[in-house]
């Protein structure tokens, strides 16, 4: 039944597609906020499961690359049981979620249930008790085979197929492995290893224990069937599709093998039922891994994962920083790609990262740029898939001062022909005295007070988007002259400071609001060196080694890495806090 718990920015929502048991919700909803929500069609899925942070599901719910698509919040997604092949696993690794299933939960119930299936073909335990219920003693007709002394053959040697071969040594039984590849942990095991024709020519009884892949669709088909004993018997626990039911029927109705035994078909439940209903058949409703136990430790397992990779994700427990990937960083102002190249080259040099850019989250998902632009191009140049970046927000102080530019090294007659000649921008002669009252009312780019006195006004030309003519206004200047930022606006002063003045271009004060709109609405980016962002408890002298961001591990990871290595800093008192304002001067 669904839970609900108060609505927690910092808690994650989690949507429970396919039912699991009341205790194991309540065990989630104690670290996230959760949602059960069964039997959903597919188009509403797609409707809701933006809202989600992950889902849990178990055979039911299929999730397909669209689903995954519109899971704009997804960060993980959990199967409860084993197989993962209702999980679109290339298009979630794409959008880099987490995938995690519990594959050991159940392997003790399949491995229970090929037994009992086992057994009841060597002693047709199903026919003994049909005869029973039809009031039949059919004791001389219903002998069966012992299992002492019989070869087992298990095709696919993992979790399911040690449980198998652990019982049916009990038994007494010979058991013999086809497992490809051979890893070397399985040559410590007892077991005697065989390739698949030797090991179908040779067995009593041949156990299906592999996954359902491209290489095993149909990996028992007429061939393979041909090879074995007429007397054997085959089970499969696995997945229908790695046998070819239409060629077991016929090798059934030839009598070339003694039986079957499925609870796996390749349409559930459209099954073919001229097969399960055939005398020599047994046949059971993909019930191997539902057991009361196997459930709840599946359901359990899967809780537990999905709780440590949010905690660990969490690394703002200890300070704001995340590792996040590099395409879903955008900046809010163009950079300057000489020093892009030598902080690359250094990057590379050095292989440490100092102070970590600082972001702003938006709801679309992805990272704007406050600071650090030239640190974020370097990465994305190297080639970098990740990078660790610093989380700031305005609930907690975030501010934006606007610098002004102070033009020097050109002639004022020279900068002035040169303004006056871009195809974007029209200049307009103002009073000095009303120059910023006019900006404001007539909505100008800025206006630029010469060092002989004068005053225009700037306009983007009809037709111009505002960013368009601004960014050309500045390049061209950046280009022509030597420019200083200031946050002066004393114009007398500034000559005394700039004797080489040309010209003050001073800028509207912007919003950090306006910056986002402006930014991810058109896709297009302010001028380098308009905006400076006041961010409180900014993170300096991080110095973290930039081999982990480069490497291929994914994101899940690296965060982990990234939050014990927060938590080392802590536990040695490498993390201080200052409050006080800081002046800081170049070396």
């Amino acid at each position: 039944m669904p839970t609900t718990q108060a609505q927690d920015s910092r808690r994650p929502r989690i949507l429970i597609c396919d039912a699991i048991s009341e205790p194991v919700v309540n065990m989630l909803a104690a670290h996230a906020e959760v949602d059960q929500k069964t039997n959903l069609t597919h188009d509403e899925l797609l409707k809701i499961i933006p809202n989600y942070d992950a889902m849990i599901v178990r055979g039911i719910t299929k999730v397909t690359a669209d689903v995954i698509k519109h899971g704009l919040n997804l960060k993980a997604i959990a199967r409860s049981g084993a197989g993962l092949e209702h999980i679109d696993l290339v298009a979630a690794q794409k959008q880099e979620i987490i995938v995690v299933d519990s594959p050991d939960a159940n392997a003790v119930a399949v491995a229970e249930h090929t037994m009992g299936l086992l057994l009841s073909l060597a002693r047709r335990l199903p026919r003994a008790d049909f005869s029973m219920k039809a009031g039949r003693w059919d004791k001389n007709i219903l002998v069966g085979t012992g299992l002492q002394g019989k070869t087992l053959g298990i095709v696919g040697f993992g979790r399911i197929g040690r449980q198998v071969a652990i019982r049916a040594r009990a038994f007494g039984m010979k058991i013999i492995v086809n497992q490809v590849p051979i890893t070397p942990e399985l040559l410590l095991e007892e077991v005697d290893l065989a390739d698949l024709v030797d090991l179908l020519q040779m067995s009593d009884f041949v156990t299906l224990h592999v996954p359902l892949r491209k290489e095993t669709h149909n990996m028992i088909g007429a061939e393979q069937l041909a090879m074995m004993k007429q007397t054997a018997f085959l089970i499969n626990t696995a997945r229908g599709g790695v046998l070819d039911e239409d060629a077991l029927l016929a090798a059934i109705k030839e009598d070339r093998i003694a039986g079957a035994a499925l609870d796996v078909y390749v349409r559930e439940p459209d099954i073919n039922q001229e097969l399960v209903k055939h005398e020599r058949v047994i046949a059971t409703p993909h019930i191997a891994a539902s057991t009361e136990d196997a459930n709840q430790a599946a359901a359990i397992s899967v809780v537990e994962q999905l709780i440590e990779i949010f905690e660990e994700i969490g690394v703002d427990t200890i300070l704001p920083l995340r590792v996040v990937p590099m395409d879903k960083v955008v900046p809010h102002e163009h950079i300057d790609q000489k020093r892009v190249n030598r902080l690359a080259n250094r990057l590379q040099q050095d292989g440490r990262l100092s102070n970590p850019p600082v972001v702003m989250e938006t709801d679309d998902g992805r990272y704007m740029v406050l600071d650090g632009a030239t640190r974020t191009a370097a990465f994305r140049q190297l080639g970098y898939p990740h990078g660790v970046v610093q989380l700031a927000s305005p609930e907690e102080g975030l501010g934006l001062h606007t610098w002004f530019h102070v033009i020097q090294q050109i002639d004022v007659k020279q900068l002035f022909a040169l303004m006056n000649g871009l195809s974007n921008i029209k200049l307009e002669q103002v009073e000095a005295e009303k120059a910023d009252d006019l900006m404001f009312e007539y909505a100008g780019l800025c206006y630029i007070h010469f060092a002989d006195g004068r005053v225009f006004l700037v306009h983007a030309k009809p037709g111009v988007n505002r960013l368009d003519a601004l960014n050309q206004l500045t390049a061209a200047y950046i280009e022509a002259a030597h420019v200083d930022r200031t946050l002066n606006d004393n114009v007398i002063s500034l000559k005394l400071e700039y004797p080489e003045m040309a010209a003050v271009v001073f800028f509207p004060e912007y919003t950090v609001a306006q910056v986002m709109q402006s930014t991810l609405s058109s896709g297009r980016y302010f001028p380098a060196g308009i905006t400076r962002f006041i961010i409180p408890g900014r993170i300096l002298r991080l110095n973290i080694d930039t081999e982990m961001l480069q490497s291929d591990k994914p994101l899940w990871e690296k965060n982990r890495w990234l939050h014990h290595l927060l938590l080392e800093k802590q536990g040695k008192g490498g993390i201080r806090f200052y409050a006080e304002p800081v002046f800081l001067l170049d070396e």
